[in-house]
């Protein structure tokens, strides 16, 4: 159902024909466009005009790798299922505005129909005309509405229907990709405590060795100290000997 009302979806926006696209990428990723054209029996270009389209409304993106082989750019492209869901439900709640405002139409006004003509008119535009049509002046009859009432409450009741699925999968799609953010952040937290606590011991340690440095340097002068102190001392006696 979910591939049928995005195959029309795509043939509202791209044109006739053009919805089988959506089977050939849905659930795919970086599918490559010449592969496209062959499954549609289409042009590269055709294809391409197709999906700039679609790229157009943010329905589809593509990445480009450059054929070693041949030395130009392909295009991969993938359908961004949300987005076109999105898409189809604004759609959607469009087409059942429009179906209840001539639902209301049909149930508050009078129409008349020429039937040789096969032309139905609004009772304002009757009136004007004197009831009697201005195509072959045959008198106007009453429209039943009953028929038109009863397909329009149908394509309602249907259209809910599409839209209540679509907004179901809008909601698996929301639900699945809150937890891989969760999951993300989870991850993310945890490689940064992780983070925390090597710099933390990185720290520790160059302070470490900077105290140990600290006291090799001051045991070091102190050698120093008592070196000249001792040969300070030698050579006070020394000299106390020669006088």
């Amino acid at each position: 159902m979910q591939v049928k009302l995005l195959h029309d979806l795509v043939e509202e926006m791209a044109g006739v024909n053009t919805g089988r696209i959506v089977e050939i990428l849905f659930g795919k990723k970086d599918v490559n466009e010449f592969l496209i054209a062959k499954k549609m029996e289409l042009t590269i270009n055709q294809v391409r005009n197709i999906l700039y389209k679609l790229s157009a409304e943010g329905l589809v993106t593509f990445i480009r790798k450059k054929d070693k082989r041949k030395g130009w750019y392909i295009y991969y492209w993938t359908l961004k299922t949300e987005k076109c869901l999105v898409k189809l439900e604004q759609c959607l709640i469009g087409k059942i505005e429009s179906f209840n405002n001539l639902l209301n139409s049909r149930e508050t006004k009078r129409f008349y129909i020429c039937k040789p003509c096969g032309i139905e008119i609004g009772e304002e535009k009757a009136l004007e005309h004197g009831f009697s049509c201005e195509e072959c002046a045959e008198v106007y009859e009453l429209s039943d509405n009953s028929g038109s009432i009863r397909d329009t409450k149908a394509k309602i009741t249907r259209t809910e229907k599409e839209l209540d699925l679509i907004r179901g999968e809008l909601e698996i799609i929301r639900e699945r990709d809150k937890k891989k953010r969760v999951r993300t952040d989870k991850k993310t937290a945890k490689e940064d405590a992780t983070r925390k606590v090597l710099l933390k011991e990185v720290r520790a340690v160059a302070r470490k060795k900077v105290a140990v440095a600290k006291i090799k340097a001051e045991s070091k002068l102190k050698k120093k100290v008592v070196k000249k102190i001792g040969f300070a001392s030698r050579l006070k006696k020394k000299l106390s000997r020669k006088r």
